[in-house]
């Protein structure tokens, strides 16, 4: 019995040698700490990035939903992160809950009016340091024709050069919350929380 499970051990980790040396091939060496990071403009790889909203239902579940559409850009200077800034829009009409009717009633009037108001963007205004790879991005997000304060936690998570692609990347992570009914969406407040939690998965390129 010990030598089948000694030949799958094997096999194991000779299928994993060529992964490991196909990862070298195609990313440089991965810097984590905030000097080694690259400082310049950067763009958003939108086919490397989510954006995800949840909200209570019932109060008895967490109900996620997604936007498929989105921009954003990020002057970023690891050692000066005052001067960085961080700005991002999302295509309302690309909400996503894998619910086609649903979807059609969060771009009505009620919900997101998508058709008087197509874009929904952040603009960071201030940037404070929380730990070595953490900050605050205190900033306006504008929806629905409301701007109000808001604040995402972003997190560097380090960088490397792409070689597919070409471009020195970044790995960012962003969360912060938001009460619909400051923007004028409180329809359901019994049934759907008001509080709203954004989260932010994503690749920035290095132009």
């Amino acid at each position: 019995m010990k030598q089948p499970t000694q030949f799958l051990i094997a096999l194991f980790f000779l299928l994993l040698m060529p992964m490991s040396g196909c990862q070298q091939l195609l990313v440089g060496p991965v810097a984590t700490e905030m000097g080694e990071l690259r400082a310049g403009k950067y763009r958003l790889d939108p086919d490397h990035t989510t954006v995800l909203f949840k909200v209570s239902h019932l109060g008895i579940s967490t109900y996620v939903g997604r936007f498929n559409q989105m921009t954003a850009s990020l002057n970023f200077d690891p050692g000066n992160m005052a001067v960085s800034t961080l700005e991002g829009r999302v295509e309302t009409a690309s909400v996503d809950v894998n619910n086609s009717n649903l979807e059609k009633t969060l771009q009505g009037n009620e919900w997101f009016a998508c058709e008087q108001f197509p874009q929904a963007q952040f603009v960071s205004a201030l940037v404070t340091p929380l730990s070595e790879n953490q900050f605050r991005f205190a900033g306006n997000l504008t929806l629905r024709g409301e701007t109000k304060p808001i604040s995402l936690i972003g997190t560097f998570h380090g960088g490397a050069s792409n070689r597919l692609t070409g471009y020195y990347t970044l790995g960012f992570s962003a969360v912060g919350t938001i009460k619909r009914s400051e923007f004028g969406m409180d329809k359901y407040s019994g049934l759907v929380g008001d509080e709203v939690t954004l989260e932010i998965y994503a690749e920035f390129q290095k132009q």
